[in-house]
């Protein structure tokens, strides 16, 4: 990708993106105080898209507010109210649940700090969700909230967060972070908790397995270098931890404010360059999002091409940016989020939790699995008739299912299973020997394995019928599979581990602590069939029209073509986020058959035998 900058200040930085370098503060000040817009909207873009494709993410979800009731004062707060205040409320559990309904898939709570409610009042709030809706996912309470109940109840940290995960609580919103500036804080919230307190209390979320959210109260009193320390902090605990899942910009909102905003913010620029300079900085932070509450619909879309690829929700009942003077919508509808983000040339795509896609809503999708193994397909796979949605392959064979992905890299055993509706194209993921990156961890030999408990992840798919045939038809032994959660995997709990992609890369070179023997599981069965084994085939929908399907397949000789000619031109861009050397990435990838030839085309059959053989002892 080439771009013409009128800031030659941002070709330095350009070139740091381009090589997977991370970008410091002084790139960052640099990146906000550029004129040069639409140049900086592409390179936010550019790792956008290397991430997410051309997938935007929304999520049917519900905002509950249980009190405006609030021991705090904060200046720029227009929400909060005192007792006795004619417009001070206070809701009924009941009143909560009428909200609620089986359509919802996540519930978003926060609010002020109520002087009395007792701590069973908040987990009767949560119990009565579970009970009433047991499909809804719970995403509830702040860092100031998590602080005050900890104060206020006399309770550890831990004990709060603990007692929330058992009472259903997936997830924390970002809020409350504001600003991480001391100086910020002492202007205008300072009875809130400061920048080490937030922090640590989502450090120890991680650390418990609750996903968090993060966010920066943009567009008031912050200066630029307060804008880039704050995000720097963010992206130094995710280093740690990994348990953020997207990053929210919160753009500052004026209604009746005294607070004087420095020149040149509160802009649709301003928000802008806020997403993308997010999304460039943040390159350890999968998702940024495009939050239309405080952009407004009509900027949020825009955002949707800066870098973004996250529009929150349908969001119903959000009052706390609304009574500060969102200009926004109260609430949008689905079908209003989906033409919104077609409107942006982006692929609508409803979301679970995990951000794994429940359902898409575009046309001439095409599925990519987000590993490196794939990219030497998909590096140079760019056309306007097709989209590209990065998708582990467990989930690419559900949306085939459901025929909302047109063609892709099809894990074998979905292909296999959905044959009859594909035609079969001229590439695969094979490997002739060792894989690397489908390896199991283990403190067992293979016959020891047996009724042993192996943790797997959400992705495996292919990987798992595999492990499953060479227990039992090669070794004779059969183990108990369980999948394990997303973060803060206690490995310790499984006597092995299957992981998988870039995952299984990561962990092959640095180890996997308390386990001292890999399996690579290619290697385990080219020596016992003495085949390279297929881990996926490339297939597209038979009701694809033939010039489709001829433009793809051309499409895909192409860009493998070119990929083969400079793996290293790959690794670059994948070295730094899997913490491989460029060597080592251009090794692995060389191990691969990328074409389907007479011996893949054997090994595919010989394995297509032996599922039909074995029987699932668990479903997985």
């Amino acid at each position: 990708m080439e771009i013409r900058f009128r800031d030659k200040n941002l070709e330095p930085i350009w070139y740091k993106v381009k090589q997977g370098i991370r970008l410091d503060k002084e790139d960052g000040e640099v990146l906000f105080s550029t004129s040069d817009l639409i140049a900086l909207g592409k390179m936010a873009s550019f790792v956008q898209k290397n991430l997410n494709g051309d997938a935007v993410y929304f999520i049917v979800n519900q905002k509950i507010e249980p009190t405006n009731i609030c021991v705090h004062s904060c200046r720029f707060c227009k929400f909060s109210r005192k007792r006795g205040s004619p417009d001070a409320y206070e809701m009924k559990v009941e009143e909560i649940l009428r909200k609620l309904s089986t359509d919802i898939q996540e519930v978003h709570i926060t609010g002020a700090l109520h002087p009395e409610w007792d701590w069973s009042y908040y987990l009767e709030i949560l119990n009565q969700i579970k009970s009433n809706f047991p499909n809804i996912n719970i995403k509830a309470f702040t860092a100031v909230e998590i602080d005050y109940f900890s104060r206020k109840f006399n309770k550890s940290i831990d004990d709060i967060l603990y007692q929330l995960k058992n009472a259903g609580v997936y997830m924390l919103p970002g809020g409350g972070a504001e600003v991480f500036s001391n100086r910020v804080r002492q202007m205008l919230f300072p009875q809130k908790i400061d920048a080490e307190r937030w922090l640590e209390i989502h450090r120890q979320a991680h650390k418990v397995g609750i996903l968090t959210n993060a966010t920066l109260l943009y567009g008031h009193v912050e200066t630029i270098s307060e804008r880039v320390d704050h995000l720097l902090r963010l992206r130094n605990l995710q280093d740690e931890t990994n348990g953020f899942v997207s990053f929210v910009p919160l753009a500052f909102q004026t209604k009746d404010s005294s607070i004087e905003r420095n020149e040149g913010y509160g802009s649709a620029i301003d928000d802008l360059k806020m997403v993308a300079v997010s999304r460039l900085l943040l390159n350890n932070f999968p998702h940024i999002k495009a939050y239309w509450v405080t952009l407004t619909e009509s900027v949020a879309t825009v955002a949707l091409n800066f870098g973004a690829d996250d529009i929150e929700g349908t969001i119903g009942g959000e009052r706390i940016a609304h009574d500060a003077g969102a200009m926004s919508a109260s609430a949008l509808t689905k079908e209003q989020i989906i033409e919104l983000v077609k409107s942006a040339n982006k692929i609508p795509v409803q979301r679970d939790i995990y951000y794994n896609p429940v359902n898409t809503y575009g046309s001439n999708v095409i599925g990519k699995i987000p590993y490196l193994n794939s990219a030497p397909f998909y590096e140079n796979l760019e056309d306007e008739r097709f989209k590209i949605l990065p998708v582990v392959p467990r989930r690419m064979g559900i949306l085939a299912r459901k025929d909302q992905i047109i063609s892709g890299l099809f894990s074998l055993v979905d292909y296999l299973e959905q044959k009859d509706t594909f035609e079969l194209l001229e590439y695969c993921l094979a490997t002739r020997d060792q894989v690397k990156s489908v390896l199991l961890f283990s403190n067992y030999g293979w016959k020891e394995l047996d009724g042993k408990k192996i943790g797997i992840s959400d992705a495996s798919a292919t990987s798992v019928k595999l492990l499953k045939v060479l227990l039992t038809k090669k070794y004779s032994s059969q183990a108990i599979f369980k999948r394990m959660e997303p973060i803060n995997r206690n490995f310790s709990d499984y006597d092995g581990v299957l992981l998988i992609g870039d995952d299984a890369l990561r962990h092959k070179k640095y180890g996997l602590a308390g386990f001292e023997i890999v399996y690579d599981l290619a290697s385990e069965w080219y020596d016992w069939k003495k085949l390279p084994f297929v881990f996926a085939v490339w297939a597209v929908k038979k009701y694809v029209e033939k010039e489709i399907r001829e433009k793809l397949a051309k499409l895909l000789e192409d860009s493998l073509d070119r990929a083969e000619e400079d793996f290293r031109s790959i690794g670059r861009q994948y070295a730094k986020r899997i913490g491989l050397t460029e060597e080592e990435i251009v090794e692995y990838l060389t191990g691969f058959n990328f074409r389907l030839g007479v011996r893949e085309r054997e090994s595919i059959e010989e394995f297509e035998k032996y599922l039909s053989e074995i029987k699932s002892y668990e479903q997985v």
